[in-house]
């Protein structure tokens, strides 16, 4: 199994048309993505030929749901159009959108999370490189080909690019789902929600998460953990290195006196009982070890 995404998941592209839609629609495709549209009002009625597939351009989310049954969209669109994007993938009942677009204004960020959330829609993003689930379904930027082995390891990160490392660390093990929230001030799938699906998923045996200085998540993730995730979680906090005062990385990652502080954050997950690691690859080492310790109770 996996969350949010599957093989069986219709994926529509907004924006398909521009060099990071396309590029990034072949790469899905390459991956298994089951690509069934693109959205892009001025191109309706037109195909998009990728390698050996022919995916059509609708004139809008609605239409494109009508044609086809998509069910997962993924947004390309510029800033100053992604709020209209995505409300629009929530009148047409999209159930997940997935906003890679960064630079995106927060009030903007804002009202599009609570349109979706109140017509049904999952958001995850902005400013996020998307989720993979290996064998299955790839919907945004990450690279399938560093996880390309389906495994028990279930992954939720707010850093793009720690997101990729763990998953490369980790590739003979394999992954359920990795999940890359984003950065942002404010995003709609959060630590707790992946937490929350990786523990119903029978299919994930350990979760990894992966959060940054700046902001409260990991604290209210820890307490999430500490009152209701049983299966087990390592953890790594992007920033023990930043400079005091300096606001650095993602627009999320800004820390005031001792608030928000990667030791703040490491504190709160191991009084939960998470394991962190001080170095993504110590991380890495961190899983193997809790993995083969599991591995060896069973078989006693």
């Amino acid at each position: 199994m996996a969350i949010f995404l599957t093989k069986e998941s219709k994926v529509l592209v907004q924006g398909m048309t521009g060099a990071e839609g396309m590029k990034h629609t072949r790469r899905m495709l390459a991956a298994g993505t089951d690509v069934v549209g693109g959205v892009n009002p001025r191109k309706a009625g037109r195909t998009v030929d990728f390698d050996d597939r022919a995916v059509p351009v609708f004139g809008s989310v609605r239409d494109a749901v009508e044609a086809t049954g998509a069910d997962v969209t993924v947004v390309f669109v510029p800033p100053p159009f992604a709020k209209a994007a995505v409300i629009e993938a929530a009148d047409a009942r999209i159930g997940l959108a997935v906003v890679i677009t960064e630079g995106i204004p927060v009030h903007d960020a804002v009202a599009f999370q609570a349109y979706a959330a109140e017509r049904g829609t999952r958001v995850i993003g902005p400013n996020c490189p998307g989720l993979i689930s290996p064998g299955q379904s790839n919907a945004g930027i990450i690279p399938a080909d560093i996880a390309a082995k389906p495994g028990r390891i279930g992954l939720v990160s707010k850093s793009g690019t720690l997101t990729y490392q763990l998953m490369y660390e980790l590739r003979e093990i394999g992954f359920s789902s990795a999940v890359g929230i984003g950065g942002d001030p404010v995003v709609g799938t959060t630590h707790i929600d992946c937490l929350t699906a990786f523990e119903d998923d029978p299919d994930t045996e350990l979760i990894v998460l992966i959060g940054e200085i700046g902001g409260d998540a990991e604290e209210r993730a820890a307490a999430h953990i500490a009152a209701h995730i049983t299966k087990p979680v390592i953890g790594y906090i992007a920033g023990f290195t930043a400079p005091e005062g300096r606001t650095m990385g993602h627009a999320g990652a800004i820390v005031s006196g001792s608030s928000g502080t990667a030791s703040a954050k490491q504190a709160a997950l191991e009084a939960a009982g998470v394991q962190v690691g001080s170095t993504p690859s110590e991380t890495a080492r961190l899983v193997l070890s809790r993995l083969e310790a599991s591995r060896d109770v069973t078989h006693t």
